[in-house]
């Protein structure tokens, strides 16, 4: 049981520790700082979708011999839908735009903004649950480094999103405590998530190659939708472009050594 509480927490350890550059800093991030770090955690998660979710699912379907790639795809499409169905019915304002997303509301920018967070956490906080529950199920082929290593990757990328979220809240007018606390608030879904998928495992790792890829489309949307446009910036996106190719070489290289 510790080693799953550990694969649940990490992930929500980074957000936190993350929202708690503000109580360091004085001042919102630099703008290329900003690009670096979406281009970092876009590279995590591709390489976290690659590794951890979508050659494990086909893995997993191995017995379907040449058709071995259709739960991959079937799930993948689903968990693409599904943030798409999502993005429809929040309402939610991403960070390099003037203009809230999903439908009217009369909420504060600053909860649009935790808003937006949290929507990209919840296809992070599925995959590590998917992952987990395979493992504590013991019968999906899912190591325990493996689920660590996802955790872990997930961990590093959500460190620079808690602080992305708590200095502009901060440099707003937002106190200190307030922007720490909701910088931690957006990444709450994360453990919640993973946790009930955990619970649901004996359902869940019947399904698990559909599942693995579920979450991977979910992620992919997130990164394409939202991370993409936020690394390259209005112009010069060189920077963007290394810290992803940093992040995803990061990922990579935990899942094998440690997978």
């Amino acid at each position: 049981m510790g080693q799953l509480a550990l694969g649940l927490l990490i992930p929500f350890v980074g957000t936190s520790l993350g929202a708690g550059c503000v109580f360091f800093m004085k001042k919102e991030l630099d703008e290329r700082v900003q690009r670096a770090l979406s281009g970092f955690a876009a590279g995590v998660m591709v390489a976290a979708s690659i590794w951890s979710l979508l050659i494990p699912a086909m893995d997993g379907s191995s017995e379907l011999g040449r058709l071995a790639f259709v739960p991959a795809v079937v799930g993948f499409w689903a968990g693409t839908l599904f943030l798409l169905a999502l993005d429809h019915i929040i309402p939610h304002l991403h960070r390099t735009s003037d203009s809230a997303e999903g439908p009217r509301s009369h909420l504060a920018r600053t909860t649009l903004m935790v808003l937006a967070v949290t929507l990209h956490n919840i296809p992070e906080g599925m995959a590590v649950g998917v992952v987990l529950a395979g493992w504590f199920a013991g019968t999906a082929g899912i190591t325990w480094t493996a689920a660590l290593a996802l955790s872990l990757g997930i961990a590093l990328q959500n460190f620079p999103e808690g602080a992305i979220i708590s200095l502009p809240l901060h440099a707003s007018g937002t106190t200190r405590l307030r922007a720490f606390a909701s910088g931690v608030l957006s990444g709450i879904v994360e453990p919640i998530g993973a946790f009930l998928t955990v619970l649901a495992a004996d359902l869940v790792v019947p399904a698990l190659p559909y599942l693995l890829a579920f979450a991977a489309g979910a992620m992919m949307y997130v990164v394409v939708e939202e991370l993409v446009p936020e690394m390259t910036g209005k112009s010069h996106s060189n920077l963007g472009a290394i810290c992803f190719s940093i992040g995803f070489t990061v990922m990579m290289a935990l899942d094998v050594a440690l997978g």
